[in-house]
């Protein structure tokens, strides 16, 4: 655990450093914006996260458009492909396939640069680190666990999650701080924080869907076993064990996931811990579940 600690946090501060991005205010419409420089030239590119969506802005001289792709009945209207074609009109570049996505535009801008300046540097593609947390809550039959009488346990916790969304918006690391409730029947409770990495096979603009793993975990445990002293002697005498303990461990668990869209946040739905390849099941049927809601930092 100590070995691990320390290479970890000098993997986060070497990803953080990514996040430095030239960011300045610029006044579009009346309105004043905090704004990101993703392609410098003849034409550049700003853009930005803004109420948790995100927002992008072409600038040619001194003149600073957004670009926008609203919807009516239905259908996208595209109104920054327009937008683009007339800014462009000087060293006309298609915009057929343009998507509005930052390395869609990217792209898009620096062609048009370099055909506006053969000399143009395209400087190299950022990322851009952001954070998402929530908390969630649930039911587990702890499988990993002996649970002779596979009762549910209520469950609940936190998530914290790191994505960057230019050139991994497809993974994810996720810390999580997970609390398993002793039930009536089984006098078992756990702490658990644990590292995992998901892979999101699905990516909408609303709607993602993913696998998860679980490489590493620390888990406090404490329970509680009663035993009949001398179950032919004196079958009404029981006597009660208390046992705690910690343990680190690699289980390398896999489990499934979705997020769903709703304002600044997502409501995100898990089926946990579904098939352990490092750790052993009490061969019972795996049942749990979480529901929760998380937003971005």
């Amino acid at each position: 655990m100590k070995s691990f600690f320390p290479i970890f946090v000098l993997l986060l501060l070497i990803l953080s450093t990514g996040t430095l991005q030239a960011q300045q205010q610029y006044t579009v419409n009346g309105e004043t914006y905090t704004l990101k420089t993703e392609v410098e030239g003849a034409l550049t590119l700003l853009w930005n996260t803004i109420d948790g969506e995100y927002r992008y802005f072409s600038k040619k001289g001194n003149d600073i458009v957004e670009l926008k792709n609203t919807k009516q009945n239905g259908d996208y209207q595209e109104e920054y492909k327009e937008t683009l074609r007339q800014q462009t009109r000087d060293a006309a570049v298609s915009t057929e396939k343009v998507n509005l996505t930052l390395p869609s535009l990217r792209a898009f801008f620096v062609k048009y640069n370099k055909k506006k300046d053969p000399n143009f540097n395209e400087k190299e593609k950022s990322i851009d680190l952001q954070f998402r947390i929530g908390a969630f809550a649930g039911v587990s039959n702890s499988v990993y666990t002996e649970n002779p009488t596979n009762e549910l346990q209520a469950v609940a916790g936190i998530d914290f999650e790191l994505i960057d969304v230019v050139k991994l918006k497809r993974h994810a690391l996720v810390f999580r701080f997970k609390q398993t409730f002793e039930s009536s029947e089984y006098k078992y409770s756990a702490s658990q924080l644990s590292l995992n990495y998901r892979f999101k096979f699905v990516k909408t603009p609303k709607f993602d869907a993913f696998i998860n793993t679980k490489f590493a975990a620390l888990t406090f445990s404490k329970r509680e076993q009663t035993y009949i002293l001398a179950p032919h002697v004196f079958p009404n005498i029981t006597y009660t064990e208390k046992t705690s303990g910690s343990d680190f461990s690699a289980p390398i668990t896999f489990g499934l996931g979705a997020d769903y869209k709703v304002g600044n946040g997502y409501i995100t739905f898990n089926y946990n811990d579904i098939v352990g390849l490092n750790v052993e099941s009490n061969d019972e049927f795996p049942v749990d579940f979480t529901l929760g809601y998380k937003f971005n930092l």
